[in-house]
């Protein structure tokens, strides 16, 4: 299988619906230290990055807002002092899509090498 990082986001186009608890639980486990939350009803991939500083959290925040606006594809970013909370869902289908745990993903290796990454393109 390959990995998530690697795979094409596709849009979600009107007849897109939501992953089955089942479909997300399998994509869940190729992510580390991700979780499923239910906000109000509508599942959200969640995760908490902690850095050293609040610029390096900062900075991390800025990287993976690149990556959204590139993707078109928006999270909520929490940043606070030496910490960012993740929250990626697809708005438009109101649950999880496979191009939430892609940008998941991707958001882990910027985290992992933010040297590598000034912006992250959706291809």
């Amino acid at each position: 299988m390959e990995a998530l990082d690697k795979l094409q986001c596709q849009p979600c186009t009107g007849d897109a619906v939501a992953l089955s608890n089942s479909e997300s639980s399998k994509l869940l486990e190729q992510l580390t230290e991700w979780q499923i939350r239910n906000q109000e009803g509508t599942q959200q991939l969640v995760k908490e990055y902690v850095f050293k500083d609040f610029l390096q959290a900062y900075e991390f925040a800025g990287k993976v807002a690149a990556l959204a606006e590139n993707s078109q594809h928006h999270p909520a970013i929490l940043l606070e002092w030496g910490k960012v909370t993740l929250l990626w869902w697809t708005h438009t289908i109101d649950g999880l899509h496979r191009n939430d745990f892609i940008l998941a993903a991707r958001s882990d290796l910027i985290a992992k090498n933010p040297q590598d990454f000034s912006t992250l393109s959706v291809n």
